[in-house]
């Protein structure tokens, strides 16, 4: 995609079956959405919001990789735990003034990053190259501004 101009467009398609479960389906990939037991669930699979975190951790990770390339960067070692805390009373259906979804994400990177010549880069290298993987991460985009949803019944 280097048309700046060009839009890629992508899509899934989700099911709901018995209780919780949710079939979801991308190009040719199908996985399962539940809650666990203790939400009413039969934890076949994570629930939307483990996924939420995953994707995060996910686009980081692979644009991490993108912006190392082109700092001319090594990635010896990339892992990023991610949580975040939610209040389920919106969700539940009472009357609250709190968001339905996660107060705040939290994403514990830990790089080993190493240039060209095999040598551990310097924190403000490390600094950049975090810096740019938050700002042209699509999913992290997502979530910090607000992305209009157009919901339509049919």
């Amino acid at each position: 995609m280097s048309d700046v101009n060009q839009t890629a467009t992508f899509d899934a398609r989700t099911e709901l079956k018995d209780g919780m479960e949710v079939r979801a389906e991308t190009r040719q990939f199908e996985f399962v959405i539940d809650e666990p037991e203790s939400l009413g669930g039969t934890d076949e699979g994570p629930n939307p919001v483990e996924y939420l975190l995953g994707s995060l951790g996910g686009c980081l990770s692979i644009v991490g990789r993108v912006v190392a390339g082109e700092m001319d960067i090594e990635i010896v070692e990339l892992a990023i735990d991610l949580e975040g805390d939610l209040d389920p009373a919106k969700f539940e259906g009472a009357d609250v003034d709190t968001r339905a979804g996660f107060q705040e994400i939290r994403a514990s990177v830990q790089a080993e990053l190493r240039s060209n010549d095999g040598d551990p880069v310097d924190d403000e290298t490390r600094d950049e190259w975090l810096a740019r993987v938050e700002q042209r991460c699509p999913v992290s985009d997502n979530l910090g501004g607000e992305t209009p949803i157009a919901l339509d019944l049919s």
